[in-house]
């Protein structure tokens, strides 16, 4: 997800204000808000493709498209942001790439998981690539039990984001933000060990 600098101050409320109206019901507002927001969209559907090099026949497009797909279709839920927003895409498409990589191993009879590279967000282990679905799977569990410390690790790791950027979204400090990071790839790197 983007600071907001990155779309610009006007933007950012012109996007939240689009949001809130989505949420009223008003098909217009959202449809106006995806040329809005879809470049900010593919840059997240890119880190997360460029996380792993397992899946050359997904594009950025197709993430994002799916993505989008599965948040249209999220009748219940109330926008309230733009970091909500981004932070809702970013956990759509960790579970389309986690999809995925199930289709892709049960397809292949015992096939190995798929891997992601971790070093682009501080690794979780000493290992440099981290298994899609133990991660996920360990996600899970950290969310049932740690729920703001998974967010802030989705927002990292999987949105690409900065610990200030993961900050301002969450909205919480610097400093929490740090320790919960901290916390979590603790916690990942025990619950994932053999």
């Amino acid at each position: 997800m983007p600071a907001e600098g990155a779309l610009g101050v006007q933007a950012t409320e012109h996007v939240t204000r689009l949001l809130l109206q989505w949420s009223e019901g008003d098909a217009s507002a959202r449809d106006q808000l995806m040329p809005l927001v879809y470049n900010e969209l593919h840059k997240l559907a890119r880190a997360h493709l460029r996380r792993e090099r397992q899946y050359p026949s997904l594009q950025p497009t197709a993430l994002v498209n799916d993505a989008y797909i599965r948040m249209v279709a999220q009748t219940k839920l109330r926008w309230e942001s733009r970091a909500q927003f981004f932070g809702l895409a970013s956990t759509l498409m960790r579970h389309i790439l986690v999809d995925h990589a199930r289709r892709q191993e049960s397809a292949k009879r015992g096939g190995q998981n798929w891997r992601v590279s971790l070093s682009k967000a501080e690794r979780l282990s000493n290992k440099p690539d981290v298994d899609l679905l133990a991660l996920d799977a360990a996600l899970t569990d950290l969310a049932r039990l740690y729920p703001e410390h998974s967010r802030v690790v989705e927002m990292r790791f999987f949105g690409g984001l900065s610990i200030e950027e993961t900050a301002e979204a969450l909205g919480l400090s610097h400093a929490t933000v740090e320790r919960y990071w901290k916390f979590a790839r603790a916690w990942l790197r025990t619950k994932m060990s053999p």
